[in-house]
């Protein structure tokens, strides 16, 4: 059994993946800028500064609302378990959202051009493989809301993964051709989640599996959309948005991504 396989059984105890190796965890987060079509991209990188062994890559990619405090935490609970997490910035300059129509127009103009998308997180990929921190031979995508349907599109478009993990993600398919995969697959979405379509779902998942990813779709019984984000809840009063936070929920599918994650990259 994994060490990561045995923290997750744990529950979300921050014990550290390689606890033989090192006295404890201490995470460091930092901008992490990359460049491609001109613009340079803000990330937040975080790892456990008391490691010194090159460990596996994981790219986070973040809600409708941009890189904001939310997925760096995420980033931070990663690197504490032994990988080196870089959360992306898919807008720019670090831009995030100040209202949903603002988040919906920067996430409909990535969506809208999957080229520039692809050639985004290809940079944010090679830069983050090119880290001395980093084990370049095995890297996964996770994302949340519009980045869950990112990473399910990056898995769709063949992008080197070993593991691609969606969390209330966004079904749309933006890849025009979609290509052999032959990661792991996980989607992770609520029952009652009113604003992912089953439908683009069910077929999001069969194109996958149709061209050869592994695939497994896991429904959570009274969660609704971001039921992961704990500022869910003042998020829907504020903007009026059916969103809510649901512990369960999200201790339940935290577990099977560190399952996946130990699965797809420390075997």
């Amino acid at each position: 059994m994994g060490r990561l396989l045995l923290a997750a059984l744990l529950g979300l105890i921050c014990l550290p993946v390689w606890a033989d190796e090192v006295e404890g965890p201490h995470v460091q987060g930092e901008t992490f800028e990359y460049s491609t079509g001109g613009k340079t991209y803000q990330g937040y990188l975080a790892y456990n500064a008391s490691d010194s062994e090159p460990r596996p890559g994981v790219l986070l990619v973040h809600e409708w609302w941009g890189l904001n405090d939310y997925v760096k935490r995420r980033a931070d609970q990663l690197a504490a378990l032994g990988f080196v997490a870089l959360a992306v910035d898919m807008y720019g300059d670090g831009r995030v959202a100040q209202h949903p129509d603002e988040a919906k127009a920067f996430s409909s103009q990535v969506m809208q051009d999957w080229p520039s998308a692809r050639a985004r997180l290809e940079a944010a990929m090679t830069a983050l493989r090119e880290n001395p921190r980093v084990n370049g031979e095995r890297m996964a995508a996770i994302g949340y809301c519009f980045g869950g349907g990112v990473v399910m599109n990056m898995a769709l478009a063949g992008m080197p993964l070993n593991a691609a993990i969606s969390f209330h993600g966004s079904p749309t398919q933006a890849v025009d051709k979609p290509q052999s995969f032959d990661g792991l697959v996980r989607i992770y979405n609520g029952e009652d989640d009113s604003m992912v379509e089953p439908q683009a779902l069910d077929d999001m998942a069969a194109t996958l599996e149709k061209n050869g990813a592994d695939v497994r779709v896991v429904q959570y019984p009274g969660a609704k959309h971001a039921f992961t984000n704990p500022d869910a809840d003042r998020l829907a009063k504020e903007y009026d948005l059916p969103l809510a936070y649901n512990a369960a929920a999200d201790a339940a599918s935290w577990q099977a991504a560190l399952l996946t994650l130990d699965q797809a990259l420390n075997q």
